[in-house]
């Protein structure tokens, strides 16, 4: 840590560096320069990234591109360079560096918020995407590949049962039912892509409201921040995977599933944030957003339920059988979103009317 708090061309000499935020993939640092100049370091995880300067040149060329769009230097995290002049710095023991510049008088909140607070994360992701609505997606890279190919999901999940290396398999015959029966509807949206119906966006791929900075005094997003995962992807997905974390009323691993439903009017906030805010939206990517939703939430209980029968090895569990419990909630919130399927279409026609 201090080795690459050094290397990084800050303004003034840190003199403080101390253990910073709550992220469970990067490791991060609040430095302190003697300038008066605050920064976050942060050590990046190649077991979860195996393209660091691919990723860092994604992140560089977006940030910068609605930094300069907006003519707001608040509006993207604003990167360090390092001394050699790279964005990234590679330290003796093999470890990848980043740095950049912290955001003052801003919060992100750690718990799931008011209604306002989901709004206006729909606002900031919605704004996010219409910014890069004429960005070329194509030229950035795919930071994981496949990350939400929802039938190579399933062909993954199809070589895990056929392996069953911990006979779980047997164990959870229902949930595999429940996934195998929708494994086609899954489908729908990468074959919309293939098809060049939907189009091809910078998609942010980690659309939670932790992810978003809100101004200390009037509550607004600031913008959006974790472009990690930021890659060539669907806005349906973005929209879709904001409301699997923000509509739930359960926790991911709730065992009551009868507290696992959609919140409707959590539903009814985001569409109206995040259409409002991103005009660029063409009809079909407006019509896939419900299935958006729908899908994004299948694919990540396919997910947890694949590592299930895995043996847990990929999602970090704190007791046994955490992804089982993850997996049945995200099924249960598919349920749920097929019970209201109209009245979750009907929202997003009366937002639209609205506006």
């Amino acid at each position: 840590m201090v080795e690459a708090a050094r290397m990084f061309l800050y303004n003034g000499t840190p003199v403080e560096c101390r253990a910073f935020g709550n992220g469970h993939i990067n490791r991060s640092f609040l430095v302190e320069t003697d300038a008066g100049k605050r920064y976050v370091l942060q050590s990046l995880s190649t077991q979860a990234f195996h393209d660091i300067p691919g990723l860092m040149d994604n992140t560089i060329a977006v940030s910068s591109y609605i930094r300069n769009k907006t003519g707001d230097p608040r509006s993207s995290l604003i990167f360090v360079p390092a001394a050699d002049g790279k964005y990234y710095y590679l330290d003796s023991n093999g470890e990848y560096w980043r740095s950049y510049e912290f955001v003052e008088d801003t919060f992100s909140p750690d718990a799931p918020g008011t209604m306002e607070d989901f709004y206006n994360s729909a606002v900031a992701f919605g704004t996010f995407q219409n910014l890069l609505s004429d960005f070329p997606a194509e030229t950035l890279c795919e930071t994981i590949p496949d990350f939400h190919n929802t039938p190579d999901r399933y062909r993954k999940f199809h070589e895990k049962i056929d392996a069953d290396p911990l006979g779980r398999v047997k164990e959870v015959a229902e949930e595999i039912r429940f996934a195998l029966e929708r494994e086609e509807d899954a489908g729908r949206l990468q074959r919309m892509r293939e098809s060049g119906e939907l189009p091809l966006r910078v998609t942010h791929n980690d659309t939670k409201l932790t992810n978003v900075l809100f101004d200390k005094e009037t509550g607004k997003p600031v913008c959006v921040i974790d472009l990690d995962t930021v890659m060539p992807g669907l806005s349906a997905l973005d929209f879709g995977d904001a409301i699997r974390f923000g509509a739930s009323t359960g926790a991911e691993d709730e065992k009551d599933l009868s507290k696992v439903n959609i919140d409707l009017d959590k539903f009814r906030a985001f569409a109206k944030g995040f259409i409002s805010s991103c005009p660029a939206l063409t009809d079909a990517e407006i019509n896939a957003l419900v299935l958006g939703a729908k899908t994004i939430t299948l694919e990540q209980g396919v997910r947890f339920l694949d590592d299930y029968i895995n043996g847990d090895v990929y999602y970090a569990t704190s007791y046994p059988g955490q992804n089982l419990y993850r997996t049945r909630t995200q099924f249960r919130l598919v349920s749920e979103m097929e019970k209201h399927w109209d009245e979750l279409q009907e929202i997003i026609k009366e937002t639209l009317s609205e506006l």
